[in-house]
């Protein structure tokens, strides 16, 4: 798979907030895990498994942040996976960590930057 292919697809797809589009990739069966799901799904912990429950998610989000836009910074290249590095429509820099089984993503992480002044106090 051509992973910077697949990235500009990516952003394509959620700058046109073409969920169809992106969930293609994405197996019946993936489980997917992000802070912003703790927040929008009530009694996930975060977590989010199943891509119809993923479209409802992800939908409430493109609800909520009807201006969202990402701008790809990075790819990573792994072993069956693939992190993608982007700044959202606020500025905040994040992170997609996608896991890929024959192709088709069965695994997802969303990562957010910590704030810089937080970290004095670690």
């Amino acid at each position: 798979m051509d992973l910077l292919a697949y990235a500009d697809e990516w952003r394509a797809s959620w700058n046109a907030h073409d969920l169809e589009r992106l969930l293609q990739r994405f197996d019946d069966s993936v489980v997917f895990k992000s802070p912003a799901a703790a927040k929008l799904v009530p009694g996930s912990s975060g977590t989010v498994i199943g891509k119809t429950a993923l479209r409802a998610y992800w939908s409430e989000g493109l609800r909520l942040i009807p201006n969202l836009h990402f701008e790809v910074l990075a790819v990573y290249e792994g072993v069956d996976c693939m992190t993608i590095n982007f700044v959202n429509q606020d500025g905040r820099e994040a992170n997609e960590v996608l896991i890929f089984h024959r192709a088709m993503i069965v695994q997802g992480f969303g990562t957010y930057r910590i704030d810089p002044s937080r970290m004095a106090s670690i």
